[in-house]
């Protein structure tokens, strides 16, 4: 049995979570054993439980209670569960919750880089994207697409934000990732990756070209909005790639140019 409360003191510090803690705050870089992250919508609480997070609380529509919040209601049993009326909880959130439903869940520690690549064949590498929307979108065509995990910079946005984790349906639970240092082109090398820097450059091959798909292992550079990759991280890449473009268009927003280099450059096995 869930023990449901419906909500009527907005003070209330079990919301905290939900109404008062930014992203940053609940991640918690001090202590991040003791780091949380908001689900939203039952199909992303319901992935990341098959990925075995913990959830602390629940916050979500009275309706949807015998309604799509039910299953997930009976995989949590014991879990606090808040409740209220649609436009109560926008005014509390400050959004509007996407079919009603959010999870306080506990983190997990994050793999080690080495864990991620270790009898992998292809993996993302992202470099300062710092759009959680970009971040999730790209996570959902990397694990739809045949890559094996993703590595992110210090500079990302991390994929367990609320909106990175709704945007990509809840793949950031079902593909591996981690962050890792600014400098680690050659551990990645040492692991037997080459290298592949995706940027507007006329010294570069075609993401179409056949040398990039024998290659045993690809480690593919996607580069921040506006400003892509750096010259010099260009420059320590073994292969520069670029999509090529028509009418006029010199560039695709950087989760669109993910789709189109994991599906030439994925696993198709």
């Amino acid at each position: 049995m869930n023990n449901i409360t419906e909500i009527t003191d907005f003070s209330a510090p079990e919301l905290d979570v939900y109404a008062r803690l930014t992203e940053a705050q609940l991640l918690n870089k001090e202590f991040p054993e003791e780091g949380m992250f908001i689900a939203e919508s039952p199909k992303v609480i319901s992935r990341a439980l098959d990925a075995g997070y913990e959830p602390v609380s629940v916050l979500m529509e009275a309706r949807h209670i015998d309604g799509e919040g039910k299953p997930i209601l009976e995989r949590i049993s014991g879990v606090p569960v808040f409740c209220a009326p649609f436009d109560v909880l926008t005014l509390l959130t400050g959004f509007k919750l996407t079919r009603g439903m959010l999870c306080a869940m506990r983190r997990k520690p994050l793999p080690k880089v080495k864990d991620i690549c270790e009898n992998k064949s292809r993996i993302v590498i992202l470099d300062k994207v710092m759009n959680p929307a970009n971040v999730g979108a790209i996570i959902r065509s990397a694990a739809a697409l045949g890559m094996d995990g993703v590595l992110l910079t210090p500079g990302c946005s991390d994929p367990l934000y609320r909106r990175a984790a709704r945007v990509s349906m809840g793949t950031v639970f079902q593909i591996q990732w981690t962050f890792m240092p600014d400098e680690c082109l050659d551990e990645i090398r040492s692991l037997g990756f080459k290298t592949v820097a995706m940027a507007l450059k006329d010294d570069s091959v075609s993401v179409d070209d056949p040398m990039l798909l024998r290659e045993e292992k690809l480690a593919v550079i996607m580069g921040t909005e506006g400003d892509g990759l750096s010259d010099q991280t260009i420059k320590n890449c073994d292969y520069t790639v670029k999509i090529p473009m028509y009418n006029g268009v010199d560039s695709l927003n950087v989760a669109a140019a993910s789709a189109v280099a994991f599906y030439r450059l994925g696993n198709k096995g």
